[in-house]
């Protein structure tokens, strides 16, 4: 199979402008942003680093994200407490549940962006 890989995520939104300046600011994602050190930041393109990626349809009645909402963004984190940490410190809420964290599959927080939008922190096992 020729596919290598996720190439965008396209969603729709009431401020788009807005809430691509929010996950640049608070997150370090979208246009120009990099998670490679030392890279140049193309202004097209947000440069990720390898690593596992889930790629899993719900039910249409789960109840592990909002059922007005059709999907839920996981990103894949290296440093949860800090980041969490700088979450908070912006008034940005952070929900975490010890029932997600598991030695095995790694620890969660979620969030909100500011269209409501569910994003979930994921630090995989190390």
């Amino acid at each position: 199979m020729p596919v290598l890989g996720i190439g965008g995520l396209f969603f729709r939104s009431h401020d788009p402008d807005a809430l691509s300046a929010w996950y640049k600011t608070y997150l370090g994602i979208g246009a120009g942003c990099t998670a490679n050190p030392g890279a140049t930041p193309d202004p097209w393109f947000w440069e990720t680093q390898g690593g596992p990626v889930i790629f899993a349809p719900f039910k249409v009645d789960t109840d592990y994200f909002a059922a007005d909402k059709q999907f839920m963004l996981n990103l894949r984190v290296s440093e949860i407490d800090g980041l969490i940490a700088t979450l908070t410190a912006a008034g940005i809420a952070v929900e975490t549940r010890a029932e997600w964290d598991d030695p095995s599959t790694g620890r969660f927080a979620r969030i909100h962006d500011p269209e409501g939008n569910a994003v979930e922190l994921w630090q995989p096992p190390a």
